[in-house]
């Protein structure tokens, strides 16, 4: 079958010239190929292979309980369905420096064109999660792993973003600034902060308070009011990340249909409502694998 014709280096390089070319490069999570294509169709500029996101499609907490394996093998088939950049979501570096170095090798030769690895202790909890433990390294400590990180790749054009939780784990925007001028000193080629305050006041003042030495990525999931629009006045942020929406829709989807179905006893009504079977083939590449055979097989 047909796949999506790319160089194996320079993925990185396509976010780094998205960022210079357009100001903000926009990437939409994905938990597989399916739904990284679909991000893809949509006009999406990257994926993001969302640990989250596969978390919640394995149905377990998104508490380090995810195997390495279990997600950079779902990150290597999305690489491999679609042309866009894969931004990489590798939580804690799943241990000390040295397991950086094995890992970051390992998403590289996977495919990735961006790994972000952020400052908590391992294991974590998720960001959002009220009342979760969100305790962070000490900053020597994950100034190491990124050097690492940086240490570790082939292509230079790899992207490496070092994540703070400072403002998560509500230490203030003096730590989180601290802390991300430290990432960046280390290595660290842009910085994402997150917030879980249910507006971008908090992030705002970051951003204002940032000598803009490294782009920020943002993922605006606690406070969705912030457009792409205000983030590009800032001309500080160079990746935007919508980080659980591909699986938020699919359960909303889901849940919507088979209720229809219970409620009707019967799949008439619901089966007007929802895309084809032939649409899922064209997404699962038949026609082209039906043009190959016709081709090829004797």
């Amino acid at each position: 079958m047909n796949q999506p014709a790319r160089e194996q280096a320079g993925r990185g390089q396509a976010i780094r010239d998205g960022i210079a070319s357009r100001g903000l490069v926009h990437a939409m999570s994905a938990h597989n190929p399916l739904s990284a294509r679909l991000a893809e169709e949509a006009g999406f500029d990257a994926i993001w292979a969302s640990g989250f996101e596969l978390s919640a499609a394995y149905g377990i907490p998104d508490a380090s309980l995810l195997s390495l394996t279990q997600h950079l093998e779902m990150t290597r088939a999305i690489c491999d369905s679609v042309a866009l950049p894969v931004i990489a979501d590798i939580d804690t570096g799943y241990g000390n420096a040295i397991n950086v170095m094995h890992v970051v090798a390992a998403y590289e030769r996977a495919g990735a064109g961006a790994v972000v690895m952020e400052d908590k202790r391992f294991p974590k909890d998720t960001s959002l999660l009220e009342g979760g433990r969100q305790e962070l390294v000490g900053v020597a400590e994950f100034q190491g792993k990124i050097e690492a990180a940086a240490a570790a790749r082939r292509d230079p054009s790899l992207v490496v973003v070092a994540r703070t939780e400072a403002l998560i784990a509500g230490l203030g925007q003096a730590e989180a600034l601290a802390r991300a001028h430290a990432y960046v000193e280390a290595g660290a080629d842009m910085i994402l902060v997150h917030s879980k305050q249910k507006t971008p006041d908090e992030v705002l003042s970051f951003i204002a308070a940032w000598d803009g030495r490294a782009p920020i990525v943002l993922v605006p999931t606690a406070y969705p009011q912030l457009t792409e629009a205000a983030m590009r006045e800032s001309g500080k942020i160079g990746v935007v990340i919508y980080g659980n929406h591909a699986i938020r829709a699919a359960v909303t989807a889901m849940q919507q249909v088979f209720r229809q179905i219970r409620a009707e006893g019967g799949i008439a009504g619901a089966d007007a409502a929802i895309v084809s079977v032939e649409e899922i083939f064209r997404l699962q590449g038949v026609p082209a694998m039906k043009a190959d055979e016709a081709r090829y097989l004797r």
